[in-house]
């Protein structure tokens, strides 16, 4: 069984989410510790449990998601895990900083392994399915935890509402769609963990979201 831990960090509220099962081995998906303090609650809150972290993966490249991918990838030696298609957004995300007057940003290092909706996240005795939900991001992908019956979204959907498409790579058509296609075919009770704000489930998304009534 996936367990999920998750933290809020930096300016912009991001949800950093930590999943493991009974093996402790453990995924880190988006990161986004823009402090030293921020990344040692994190390192802490990872070693109470005893955990054993064994892959970093990004759901998309912003610079809210991937603050802390230097410090995961140095102290626990991991490969950084991202679509390929969201290389721009993570090139944009110093000059993003900037433009938000975050002075204490650290870039993130390159991908070492590009990841699709064709692999599967492996680890322990778990795995999760990728799907493919680009809009808010032109590589946007969300983790499907089948036999657990939740999603780790990043900014696709959120609670009645969606990932903001008018940033670079943006498209608001594309977002609907990916998230119709991909998120509302998923069983209505499967939780969705949000990249920002608390989580809520497809099936109250699906009647209450107003970026989807009437469609």
């Amino acid at each position: 069984m996936i367990h999920v831990m998750y933290f809020t960090f930096n300016p912009f509220q991001e949800n950093t989410y930590v999943l493991y099962d009974d093996t402790k081995e453990a995924v880190i998906v988006d990161p986004g510790c823009f402090t030293q303090q921020e990344f040692d609650f994190l390192v802490d809150s990872i070693e109470s449990e005893g955990l054993k972290p064994v892959r970093l993966v990004n759901t998309h490249c912003h610079l809210d998601h991937v603050g802390g991918n230097s410090y995961v990838m140095k102290h626990y030696n991991l490969k950084l895990e991202a679509h390929d298609l969201d290389l721009p957004t993570l090139h944009q995300a110093p000059l993003s900083a900037q433009m938000y007057g975050i002075h204490n940003f650290i870039a993130s290092p390159e991908p070492d392994v590009f990841i699709s909706e064709k692999d599967t996240i492996r680890f322990g005795e778990s795995e999760l399915e990728i799907r493919f939900v680009p809009g808010h991001a032109p590589g946007h992908v969300v983790f499907y935890a089948r036999e657990e019956g939740f999603v780790i979204a990043g900014d696709t959907l959120f609670q009645q509402s969606i990932g903001r498409t008018d940033l670079p790579g943006g498209n608001h058509e594309l977002l609907l769609s990916s998230i119709e296609q991909q998120l509302f075919t998923l069983p209505d009770s499967t939780v969705v963990y949000c990249g920002h704000g608390p989580s809520t489930e497809i099936g109250f998304e699906k009647n209450n979201n107003p970026f989807f009534t009437g469609r």
